[in-house]
């Protein structure tokens, strides 16, 4: 597929060929949630923890005779039903990070790509380079009509572009290598330097 490049003054600077195996496929919505919730699980801390029965400091000592008082039985106070007792099958650390197949992954991002691209979603930048002031990038990004917006850089990033958008609560920077669906997904407009996209297909491919 053909998509035009702009400046980030959203005037024509020529096209460019996109692969269509990548740009141009049918979005498959149930693997993007699959690589989102893969994400966000591995973000999560998992430093959750209660203590069990063997980690209660009280004494093992039997609380009471066995017979005669008309109570259940019962031995130490470390267990479940009395106060200060163990908790049990309580949540402990643990990693809540779990597999996903490189393909699975990489059709994911594919997906997210190609939803952008036949929305109109998907800006393809000549340079991405900005002076340093949020006044002057929010401008551009106004006549882009990406306000709500990621932007994916080359290589390295702008240190401009990076400060200006810092003071934007809906635009995100990224490097090429960091690109991914999840933060593809939260943005309205997916902004791709020039350069980024050779890199992208070549991942992706």
């Amino acid at each position: 597929m053909k998509l035009e490049v702009k400046t980030f003054e959203n005037r024509k600077k020529g096209d460019i060929e996109l692969a269509d195996g990548v740009f141009a496929i049918t979005p498959r919505e149930d693997i993007i949630a699959r690589v989102v919730k893969w994400q966000l699980a591995k973000r999560r801390a998992g430093n959750h923890k209660v203590k069990g029965r063997s980690e209660i400091a009280r004494t093992g000592a039997k609380m009471f005779r066995q017979k005669g008082t008309g109570r259940a039985r019962a031995g130490a106070a470390s267990v479940v039903q009395f106060r200060g007792g163990g908790v049990v099958h309580g949540p402990v650390v643990r990693s809540h990070g779990h597999k996903l197949p490189k393909k699975v992954r990489q059709l994911g991002m594919r997906s997210v790509l190609s939803a952008k691209a036949a929305a109109g979603k998907l800006i393809i930048v000549d340079e991405l380079k900005s002076d340093g002031k949020t006044a002057g990038l929010r401008g551009q990004l106004d006549k882009l009509g990406a306000n709500n917006a990621l932007i994916i850089g080359g290589d390295s990033l702008d240190e401009g572009l990076v400060r200006a958008a810092g003071n934007l609560p809906l635009v995100d920077v990224l490097p090429q290598q960091g690109l991914n669906v999840y933060d593809a997904m939260r943005r309205d407009v997916l902004v791709l330097a020039k350069d980024a996209v050779a890199f992208i297909e070549e991942r992706l491919k």
